[in-house]
């Protein structure tokens, strides 16, 4: 397969549109991935937030006495508590509790009055953070160097309910950028590695797929050639019978005769041929066309009931001239005493045991013996034809039933044989839902081993 270059260009096609297709799925997929990331730990920083800000908002309200100006007992809540002095010099108070969200070095505080200035931080406040006051509840700011800030702010009121001003609690938002870095990155590394390791196992998917149509390929191309050569032979005998006829002067009746049969050898030959073709190509198509109701194909076979104890005896009888003319016996053997019955094409299934009783008679040499047994085992009926013939090879026997194989292709042309004997009973067998098997050994004869259904 790898020679031809129509399968290895489909092998490339296949494998490079199966990887297209999944580089695009687990594209889109980890884009989806992503953002799913980057939405649960945004959601999880605002709960974050909110949860810090509404403990502390609660705590700091009920020590609250006078509007813009901070309890002493406010020192304790807030670590590195810092007022903003006269002048925007920060006074730096002493703090006797620290919370733990706030002991992390990414949240702030921030207190505004009233008026929106600036009263106080706490907290890993940046310094580069703009002092200026926004109302809006959830924000998202950068500094002057360009960190990213998320912040929660609510409005702050005494114990007594008189607006003291505004608090804020924020956060610094780089380790949830350097988490989605480290996402970003292993996406950008894994999806490369994924599609190439998609586009090696396409490429052997793609050959696993194609060989078994390369395999009916092959045969084709085979079946094509042996069946050209075949229609060729009787082809050219009859043009050079007619030629010769032609190139003579004058004949009598008898050569006229001779010539006349002759050509209605290779006319035979030729018809017997077509007729093999015919009725293999049909029942193949019988057997692959999955569409076809059960009724229009039992009416298209002729089903019918057809005892096999009958087909043996008469077939055993019909042949036993042919037999006769080969010096070959030619005897049956019926092990059952009930009636085996099968259903089916009558027509085909004898035609299925005389190719196989045929095939043996030719095959064996004179002063030989043909067997033909009928059994049954397990709902099954069993044919066997025994004979003591030349035998078949170990190679050659696993090719016996394809299309124009013979074992010795020169016997098989002196006895007329065209290669499709044991092809069409293969497929009769086949297409009554039975099965054609063959044992041998070289000098010693062959058995075939026919199963079908009761």
């Amino acid at each position: 397969m790898n020679q031809n270059k129509l399968f290895n260009r489909t092998r490339s096609q296949l494998a490079i549109s199966y990887a297209a297709v999944m580089g695009l799925i687990l594209s889109l997929l980890g884009f989806g991935v992503y953002k799913a990331i980057a939405h649960a730990h945004w959601i999880a920083i605002d709960r974050e937030l909110e949860s810090v800000a509404g403990t502390l908002h609660d705590s700091l309200e009920i020590k609250l006495q006078h509007p813009g100006r901070l309890e002493p007992i406010v020192y304790e809540l807030l670590p590195n508590l810092r007022v903003i002095g006269v002048n925007g010099m920060k006074e730096q108070l002493p703090n006797r509790h620290i919370l733990s969200a706030l002991n992390q070095s990414y949240y702030y505080i921030r207190l505004f009055d009233n008026s929106g200035n600036l009263t106080a931080t706490a907290g890993a406040y940046p310094e580069a953070l703009p002092p200026t006051f926004n109302s809006q509840h959830w924000q998202t700011i950068a500094d002057s160097q360009g960190n990213i800030y998320h912040q929660i702010s609510v409005a702050l009121h005494t114990k007594t309910q008189q607006d003291w001003g505004y608090f804020q609690v924020g956060r610094s938002l780089q380790d949830f950028n350097d988490y989605l870095n480290t996402v970003k990155l292993i996406l950008k590394l894994g999806l490369p590695a994924a599609l190439i390791s998609i586009a090696f196992s396409s490429w052997l998917l793609a050959g696993f797929a194609i060989k078994p149509i390369y395999a009916s390929y092959r045969q084709i191309q085979q079946f094509t050639a042996d069946a050209a050569h075949e229609l060729r032979t009787p082809l050219a005998a009859s043009q050079a019978t007619v030629e010769s006829a032609l190139l003579m002067p004058n004949f009598d009746e008898k050569e006229a005769r001779e010539i006349l049969q002759t050509v209605d050898r290779q006319n035979r030959r030729l018809t017997q041929l077509v007729t093999d073709l015919l009725l293999l190509a049909r029942m193949d198509s019988q057997t692959n066309d999955r569409a076809k109701s059960v009724s229009e194909a039992l009416e298209e076979d002729r089903p019918q009931l057809c005892c096999l104890n009958d087909l043996v005896s008469d077939l055993v009888e019909e042949l036993a001239v042919v037999a006769r003319s080969s010096e070959v016996a030619l005897t049956s053997e019926i092990r059952v005493q009930q009636q085996l019955n099968v259903v089916g094409d009558a027509d085909r299934l004898y035609r299925l045991v005389t190719n196989l009783i045929v095939n043996a008679i030719q095959y064996t040499p004179a002063g030989g013996k043909v067997t033909a047994i009928l059994d049954c085992s397990h709902q099954e009926a069993i044919i066997q034809v025994q004979d003591s013939g030349i035998g078949i090879a170990a190679a050659d026997l696993a090719r016996i039933f394809d299309r124009f194989y013979r074992v010795n292709s020169d016997r098989s042309r002196h006895t007329g044989g065209s290669g499709l004997g044991l092809a069409i009973a293969q497929t009769i067998a086949r297409a009554h839902r039975g099965s054609l098997s063959a044992s041998s050994q070289v000098g010693f004869g062959s058995t075939f081993l026919l199963r079908l259904p009761l």
